[in-house]
């Protein structure tokens, strides 16, 4: 007799997948969406990589197709606080009854394949196959598809029939795995290129985009890139950004984004070509996309959590970068009076995202402290880091709770306290405000 299990026991399962399972060849993950009968699907598919902006552009796509009265399917990475964010349907996060249905089927599968000697998929790919179950059984016409590592070898990679691709902006992460060069690791994520299919892509880095050119003559795919030339920055404050873009359909329509982050402009574009492509929307009914893109709040993304408290999922150099362009719009007034809190995971080149931290961050203070999780850097090597870095006061402490009760004291009342370094980091954070209760 089959024990059902409640949600709570489905995400202590799967959170325990990492310990017994591995990374499997594409077929396998073939094999396993085979036995769900989710191998096949009859929906528009779009496929999402890069090493940053993935989600983003996701997520603003997501919002354009609802606005044009569509049904989508998103599934995503990593959550903040619960395995239900990375499964969405017409942009709610999918229920705790939809998630088991889904767990229970995969689970069934997954444990004769173990018994078979094909081995336990594992937790990305897992995961995977829950979403795939769910949007099967939903109605959803469009199915947004962000890969978890690199791109052709990927789980999300071993799906049939991609409509489209879509590549953010590359830089160096993940370098053990998909090669230490930008035209390695580009390389990895235009493995997502279908034959005869079409990407556009982020092409402001040059190195870059020659790869997925070339890639996509392999395949015979058109192409379409994207530059910070097509847009311009009309505006900003701390949490708002407006800007025109250059182009022939509404070059004089102004869109606006409700985050403080200048590099979602790029992923919006990324985002809105990606819409152009997929649908026939006459002038008159596109309106709607420049109010749908203002009404996204994106997690985790410059997302200010309390009027004293920013919190941003930057987790590479490319990332700090990005931030760090984002915190100039801030007054150097009020960034003299700001602390960043930060902490890493140790796959991450945490050394040069320090660097850059105390080279171009001109807050009061760093604090810095560990994650929840068995690849958190420990706080005592983060503060001899920032300590040769800077001459700034470093404060470290072990728990959560502790450094934001630093951070906090050690503000200035015109500055506020910007936690940044990992997304993990920022799912900390919001749980505790919370109270851990997460989502209802």
């Amino acid at each position: 007799m089959d024990i059902i299990e409640s949600f709570g026991q489905a995400e202590s399962y799967i959170e325990e997948l990492p310990k017994f399972t591995t990374k499997h060849p594409q077929e396998h993950t073939r094999e396993f969406l085979r036995r769900l009968s989710c191998l096949e699907v009859d929906k528009t598919i779009v496929h999402v990589a890069g090493t940053n902006g993935k989600g983003s552009v996701c997520i603003y796509l997501q919002a354009i197709l609802l606005a044009e009265g569509k049904r989508t399917g998103l599934f995503l990475s990593p959550h903040l606080v619960s395995l239900r964010e990375r499964i969405r349907l017409d942009g709610k996060l999918v229920s705790e009854e939809q998630f088991l249905k889904g767990y229970h089927k995969a689970k069934t599968v997954a444990k004769e394949m173990e018994q078979e000697g094909l081995g336990h998929p594992s937790y990305f790919e897992f995961l995977f196959g829950i979403a795939m179950l769910v949007f099967q059984k939903s109605e959803a016409e469009y199915l947004i598809l962000e890969t978890g590592l690199g791109g052709r070898l990927d789980a999300t990679n071993a799906l049939e029939g991609c409509h489209l691709s879509v590549i953010t902006s590359i830089g160096l992460d993940h370098t053990g795995i998909l090669g230490d060069s930008i035209s390695a690791i580009a390389g990895e994520k235009a493995g997502i290129i279908k034959d005869g299919g079409k990407v556009i892509f982020d092409g402001n880095q040059e190195e870059a985009a020659k790869v997925i050119e070339k890639a996509a003559k392999a395949k015979k795919a058109t192409w379409e890139s994207v530059t910070d030339s097509d847009d311009v920055l009309q505006g900003s404050k701390e949490n708002k950004i407006a800007f025109f873009r250059r182009n022939a359909y509404d070059e004089s329509v102004l869109y606006r984004i409700s985050s403080g982050a200048l590099y979602q402009i790029r992923n919006v574009e990324l985002a809105l070509r990606a819409a152009e492509s997929l649908l026939q929307t006459k002038a008159a009914r596109r309106a709607g996309w420049k109010e749908a893109i203002e009404a996204v709040t994106w997690e985790g993304r410059m997302e200010e959590l309390t009027p004293r408290l920013t919190v941003d999922g930057a987790h590479n150099p490319p990332a700090i970068e990005a931030f760090l362009e984002s915190l100039s719009l801030t007054e150097p007034e009020r960034l003299a009076e700001s602390v960043l809190l930060f902490s890493a995971v140790r796959d991450k080149d945490y050394r040069r995202m320090i660097r850059l931290l105390c080279e171009r961050a001109q807050v009061k203070a760093y604090v810095v402290t560990q994650i929840e999780e068995e690849r958190g850097v420990p706080v005592q090597e983060l503060e001899e880091i920032f300590r040769t870095c800077t001459t700034k006061e470093v404060i470290g402490k072990q728990t959560l709770a502790e450094s934001l009760r630093e951070a906090d004291k050690r503000c200035g009342k015109e500055g506020r306290v910007y936690a940044v370094g990992s997304l993990y980091l920022a799912g900390m954070i919001k749980k505790w405000l919370t109270g851990g209760k997460g989502y209802a």
